[in-house]
């Protein structure tokens, strides 16, 4: 498989201005694998430590932050020499070290030669809870779920994933039944990487329900495992509410639709624990459209998402039939399913938002900034070329980058672009 963030590292691994990198991610989107990839296609060797497998690698750190020490005791535990100038050392789970991300600032200050890259699970939880956290002494990445191109990388697709990131639209346009066949796939299968490798090796979509599944089990039980007591039951709450969210017409989430009488003040902090896991999308309502768009984002006004498509399908128990033949069955569940889509593919690349009229006569599904442009973008689920909230948006704001994506082929109009489903990726 392969991951567009590897270009990443490698840019990480020949910057003259590199300190240890952290890779943040939820479980299971493939961090592990990417950085052993990364270790073996341009390092000489990488060691592997696993801090939640490892009960002496958990206490690696405590007694002191020396780093011939550490060299050396990771060196006795791999049975493995470390060279500084070919080794990548790989700090996986590092969470779950006492004082393992505070040790990064002490390679960054003293021993910025070696390479180094961590990652964990819920970084993002762990973060909150650390007083001590290497600020502007570490680098950041973020990975999601493989994105549509990826998958097509993945599934022998290579030409067309490079030619939906160079928009060529006319070329595309001569493929559009085969990339629309490509991405129903997709919206069943989603972009875990367990689940496409399954696909990929035995075509079996049996398989790969049975693996989303798998995943959606082992989410539940980091709940119990890594959240605290007290919120444990209402991050379930939320997490199961989510599909039902979605489903409305009105995507808002309300918090009397998790149980009736529910407040924000009851439910903010497990819908916070889920953010900082990694495991949900939260888009903020904009009070008004002007640049920057994040002073003008309503925290309390909010759509959430899952990280993957193909999780949300899985939740929902949506058999393959019903996605891959174009089923009459599904309404307003269509469009919840191509909002988790679009929203997966543009998360990683830009800052979304979206908006609302006062008057509850137009929304807006996706805004963003890009080269200092407000760009607002319309979603449709099938070949519905109506874009009546957008006119209203393009019209009270005198906006002219309108955008709308839907299974149709690209199309350049007056007022707004169509582009096709398939490279929504390419918008951001």
């Amino acid at each position: 498989m392969k991951r567009d963030l590897n270009q990443k590292l490698i840019e990480w691994k020949n910057s003259q201005v590199r300190k240890p990198l952290i890779i943040q991610g939820a479980r299971q989107v493939g961090k592990t694998w990417l950085m052993k990839n990364f270790g073996e296609q341009n390092f000489e060797k990488f060691v592997y430590l696993n801090f939640e497998s490892s009960t002496r690698l958990k206490d690696l750190f405590i007694a002191d932050y020396n780093i011939e020490r550490i060299i050396a005791t990771i060196e006795i535990e791999t049975n493995q020499k470390i060279d500084s100038k070919n080794t990548l050392l790989i700090f996986d789970e590092i969470q779950e070290a006492d004082k393992g991300l505070t040790a990064l600032k002490y390679f960054c200050e003293n021993a910025p030669e070696y390479y180094i890259v961590a990652a964990g699970s819920l970084l993002g939880v762990s973060m909150q809870k650390k007083h001590s956290f290497p600020v502007g002494k570490v680098d950041f990445l973020s990975l999601y779920p493989m994105s549509f191109t990826e998958f097509l990388e993945s599934n022998n697709e290579s030409r067309l994933a490079a030619e939906i990131k160079n928009a060529n639209w006319d070329l595309l346009n001569s493929f559009h039944d085969r990339l629309v066949e490509q991405l129903r796939l997709y919206y069943y299968i989603g972009g875990m990487p367990e689940a496409i490798y399954a696909y990929i090796q035995n075509k079996n979509l049996e398989v790969v329900r049975e693996i989303q599944d798998k995943i959606l089990l082992g989410y539940a039980n980091d709940f119990a495992k890594y959240a605290p007591n007290k919120i444990v039951p209402k991050i379930k709450l939320v997490w199961n509410s989510i599909i039902s969210q979605l489903s409305k017409e009105n995507k808002k989430f309300i918090y009397g639709q998790i149980k009736k009488g529910g407040r924000a003040k009851e439910f903010e902090l497990a819908i916070a624990w889920l953010v900082d896991a990694g495991l949900i999308l939260k888009i903020n309502n904009l009070s008004k459209p002007e640049l920057p768009l994040n002073a003008y984002a309503e925290f309390d006004n909010f759509k959430l998402y899952f990280l993957d498509i193909g999780l949300l399908n899985a939740m929902g128990g949506l058999e393959k039939q019903i996605l891959l033949e174009k089923n009459a069955i599904l309404t307003e569940f269509k469009g919840a399913l191509t909002e988790q889509y679009v929203c997966q593919q543009l998360f990683p690349k830009s800052k979304l938002f979206y908006w609302s009229a006062p008057a509850g006569n137009a929304e807006i599904d996706f805004v963003f900034q890009k080269e200092n442009q407000v760009i607002p973008l319309e979603v449709k689920a099938e070949e519905n070329l109506k874009a009546k909230s957008l006119k209203v948006f393009v019209d009270k704001f005198e906006n002219k980058n309108a955008l709308r994506t839907s299974m149709s082929k690209f199309r350049k109009e007056d007022w707004l672009t169509n582009i096709p489903l398939f490279a929504a990726e390419s918008i951001a």
